[in-house]
């Protein structure tokens, strides 16, 4: 009331968050796969593999993040760091070729934001285990970490994909300089 911040005293909702990740955390998966253009074939099912495991892993940790008791924690902990695993293994070297097979102006964001997406989720697992390590405030460091993490894994992640995108079409020609030459029309409105 009067734009005072009132504590209610109610714990956060883990539920809303792991619905988003549930959503979001597979999506940024596929962002990157198709971002790198991968060879036909290889595309698709690369995609749906860390799909499907990010969808997988999300859903194993929800219910250590509601558990009460530390050893229930930690078997869903451990549980979910087993799709977690193979996923940074697979952004790490199964897609160390198709990095390499990147044009040279983009080949460098691709790599950042595999180390981006790498490093920012190495904080989940970590944050996940606060309550666990008897730490005070636990509850509300955790928050404050996935916060960090999410913002960093999405929003930092979204501007790297968008820059990535910009680089490759320059690369392939899609740059300013082919908007004249494909609509000479939008060329003349665009400098004027």
């Amino acid at each position: 009331m009067n734009g005072e911040v009132k504590a209610t005293g109610l714990a956060f909702n883990d539920a809303y968050r792991y619905v988003d990740w549930l959503l979001t955390v597979p999506l940024l998966l596929i962002e990157l796969i198709l971002v790198m253009k991968l060879p036909k074939g290889e595309s698709a099912g690369r995609a749906t593999k860390l799909a499907v495991l990010a969808a997988v892993m999300v859903i194993l940790g929800y219910p250590g993040e509601i558990a009460t008791d530390n050893t229930t924690r930690w078997t869903w902990w451990a549980l979910s760091m087993i799709p977690f695993c193979i996923i940074v293994f697979d952004l790490f070297f199964g897609l160390k070729s198709s990095v390499n097979a990147q044009p040279k102006e983009a080949r460098g964001l691709v790599n950042v934001a595999r180390w981006v997406t790498v490093v920012s989720w190495c904080f989940y697992p970590v944050v996940f285990t606060l309550p666990m390590l008897g730490l005070a405030n636990a509850r509300a460091a955790v928050q404050v970490g996935y916060t960090i993490s999410d913002i960093v894994a999405k929003a930092g992640f979204g501007v790297l994909i968008y820059m990535i995108a910009l680089k490759k079409s320059e690369a392939e020609g899609y740059g300013p300089d082919a908007i004249s030459r494909l609509n000479p029309l939008a060329a003349r409105t665009t400098s004027a």
